[in-house]
């Protein structure tokens, strides 16, 4: 009996270490993913390019409001000239300029080995008004396809919804979201 209990102790144990690495994995892929976006974002707004073109994936392929862009040199043109890379005209001697700044929340990471489907809002806030305040300039959502490469996590596709521009639906798939017209009328209130 005592046998029993014993190895019923050190299996319950090994189960237990054997877990860890596993949850532990995820946590490390999701902080990975996250920060991988989050260097993305401020990147772009820093208009810095090499940074930008550091997370995607040789073959990675950009669907926006302004098109898709197919392998990382086409990638590359457009967002060059896009958020901080965009040239500015600045009076000589100016001391400030009007930023934007893109926001990502709401992380959804679903990892399966080397490849990770992300969804995640995003919203960028400017100072570029008339009367110099910060307001909501965009706002909408990314899903994307991660592959990891040498170790490392990077964009294999990246579809941006600008819910505030042309390329809005009635309702989002890749957000869980269903056909509300499928629904049938609701019942007056």
């Amino acid at each position: 009996m005592n046998t029993k209990r014993l190895l019923a102790a050190v299996a319950a144990v090994a189960a237990m270490l054997l877990g860890t690495p596993a949850s532990a994995g995820y946590a490390d892929d999701r902080a990975e993913i996250e920060n991988l976006s989050n260097k993305y974002m401020v990147a772009v707004d820093a208009g810095d390019i090499e940074t930008v073109m550091s997370t995607w994936a040789e073959d990675g392929v950009l669907e926006w409001v302004f098109g898709v862009e197919r392998g990382k040199e086409a990638i590359r043109k457009a967002m060059s000239n896009f958020g901080g890379a965009r040239p500015l005209d600045l009076p000589e001697g100016a001391t400030t300029r009007q930023r934007t700044r893109h926001q990502i929340i709401n992380h959804v990471i679903d990892v399966d080995g080397d490849t990770a489907h992300t969804t995640a809002y995003w919203f960028a806030l400017t100072n570029n008004t008339p009367q110099k305040d910060v307001q909501l300039l965009y706002m909408g959502h990314y899903e994307d396809l991660l592959v990891r490469v040498n170790g490392k996590w990077l964009f294999k596709q990246r579809k941006v919804f600008n819910e505030s521009r042309d390329n809005r639906a009635l309702f989002y798939p890749g957000l869980g979201e269903k056909d509300p017209r499928a629904q049938g009328p609701r019942a007056p209130r």
